[in-house]
């Protein structure tokens, strides 16, 4: 059972936006305060990455735990809804098959690219040696 009502529900969604949240800043700052310039939501890539670093073949996208399904254990905002399962279940792992389909474009493609989940930007010291390493590396 949800614990808001319907109507503050699809307030609450229709609020979510897909560009310059707060992970996808914290990123940013990192990767411009490394040095590392970019360009930002490349429509003509599959998946309109968040930081495109052309140069260098690189891409880098800012992944909701939630929306993204973010495998990994110990992370709480992964967690499926518990009402409306079969919707839920489909949009979610929807989400999840369109990521993959992506990555392996871009990669086919001659690009490398790295995911950053949103709970991975809580603790900006690991990020930024995660961020510096992917983008030194050939």
């Amino acid at each position: 059972m949800d614990k808001i009502n319907p109507q503050r529900r699809s307030q609450n969604m229709a609020a979510i936006k897909s560009k310059n949240m707060k992970p996808e800043m914290i990123v940013r700052r990192l990767a411009h305060k490394l040095g590392y310039r970019y360009r930002l939501h490349a429509k003509d890539l599959p998946g309109k990455p968040d930081l495109v670093f052309r140069k260098r073949r690189k891409v880098i996208f800012v992944n909701g735990c939630f929306w993204h399904q973010h495998d990994a254990q110990g992370c709480l905002d992964s967690r499926r809804p518990k009402s409306n399962r079969d919707y839920w279940n489909k949009k979610l792992q929807t989400n999840v098959e369109r990521d993959r389909r992506n990555l392996e474009a871009l990669k086919q493609a001659g690009w490398s690219a790295i995911i950053i989940w949103d709970c991975e930007t809580k603790d900006t010291g690991p990020l930024s040696l995660k961020i510096a390493h992917f983008l030194k590396t050939q």
